[in-house]
């Protein structure tokens, strides 16, 4: 069983919580990938909630608009980069944000291979609603974490994100 959730058997136990021989074992409990995963799926779904009942919009295509509403101009690639979401689930979101006239796209000045994506005025509309509702979340989600907390997340945050690039720059050696 585990701290969390003392119903739940840790990964490789046993009905008894007994580790299976001959196994490796994960500690999901204590495995960082694991635990901020979860936790970003838990705040996500809470957020989706939102927008997703209201305008019939799903995680990706959220996400994607936004990016867009801070850093207007991307590309499709461009808004992959900065979300480290797939290429692929980034692309079918722009295509039915296209469809439903919540982006626009414009061919990139010189370069004609290029195109930039930005909101729409209808896309403008559910993000200038959309995003105060996300940022109240933060502040209560953030409410019982003083300010010092704060600062050492956010710097534990960004310390992280540098040592990922870092270790995937490295790669995985098995």
């Amino acid at each position: 069983m585990n701290a969390r959730d003392p119903g739940i058997p840790k990964l490789n136990q046993g009905p008894l919580g007994q580790p299976l021989p001959g196994h490796a074992q994960l500690d999901l409990e204590h495995f960082l990938p694991y635990r901020l995963s979860v936790l970003s799926n838990r705040v996500s779904g809470t957020i989706a909630r939102i927008y997703t009942e209201r305008f019939q919009l799903s995680i990706t295509e959220w996400r994607v608009m936004a990016v867009l509403g801070r850093y207007p101009g991307l590309s499709a690639n461009e808004v992959a980069q900065r979300t480290a979401m797939d290429k692929v689930a980034v692309s079918r979101a722009v295509a039915r944000l296209l469809d439903a006239g919540r982006l626009d796209r414009e061919i990139h000045g010189d370069d004609r291979r290029r195109s930039v994506l930005k909101l729409s005025e209808g896309g403008y509309r559910i993000y200038d609603e959309v995003a105060p509702l996300a940022l109240e979340f933060e502040r209560r989600l953030l409410d019982g974490i003083d300010d010092q907390e704060r600062a050492v997340l956010f710097r534990l945050l960004d310390k992280l994100d540098e040592l990922e690039l870092r270790a995937e720059a490295e790669g995985i050696s098995s």
